[in-house]
């Protein structure tokens, strides 16, 4: 056999690999969105992947490897708006308030996901560790760059962050959405509630 041809196998090996790969990545972050990750089998994620479950053990030999590559798989497809243009408002509320309009719909198009998955980072370690990675460490930047904007110190400037991580925070949005507020009415309120803070704090 010619180094061509090997060349040309191996390609086409690897192409076939990494196909699989991303069926099962595709496959396990739809059953996520779904049910939850809790709920979800190697069984079912084998079935539509149209795999073998050892298929699936072999290209994620660990859940832990299954779930960072589900997580950056979502984040990609489903990324939270970007703040960059609310963040260079000068005023600290008023970028507030133009951060949380996109959130809070960025969240109720995402809701079942997002609820699922935050529901089940309770009960599961491994994923609650992808999730403070994928997902907690942009919200805990986000919300220091919305807190610093108020320029306070001390017992203010904590006050302040603990109001705006409260504001960006999904059960947040939840909750006032079961209240049947619109995402802009929420926006405001939590906007209102860091001002308050800052003021009264």
């Amino acid at each position: 056999m010619s180094s061509q041809m090997r060349k040309y196998e191996m390609r086409a090996r690897a192409e076939k690999q990494a196909a699989t790969r991303r069926r099962i990545v595709e496959a396990t972050s739809a059953l996520h969105e779904e049910v939850g990750p809790a709920r979800t089998t190697v069984a079912e994620i084998a079935r539509r992947a149209g795999v073998q479950r050892l298929t699936v053990y072999t290209h994620f030999p660990s859940e832990t490897e299954l779930f960072d590559a589900c997580g950056q798989h979502w984040m990609e497809r489903n990324s939270p708006p970007d703040p960059s243009a609310a963040l260079a408002i000068d005023n600290p509320d008023e970028s507030l308030r133009a951060v949380l309009g996109p959130l809070y719909r960025w969240y109720r198009a995402h809701a079942r996901a997002i609820e699922n998955l935050q529901r089940d980072r309770l009960v599961m370690p491994s994923f609650d560790a992808v999730v403070r990675i994928h997902m907690d460490r942009q919200f805990a930047n986000l919300t220091d760059a919305l807190a610093s904007r108020f320029a306070l110190q001390g017992r203010r400037a904590k006050a302040v962050r603990a109001a705006v991580a409260l504001a960006l925070d999904f059960w947040t949005w939840r909750r006032l959405d079961g209240e049947r507020m619109s995402g802009e009415a929420a926006a405001a309120l939590m906007a209102g509630a860091v001002k308050a803070a800052a003021e009264d704090a």
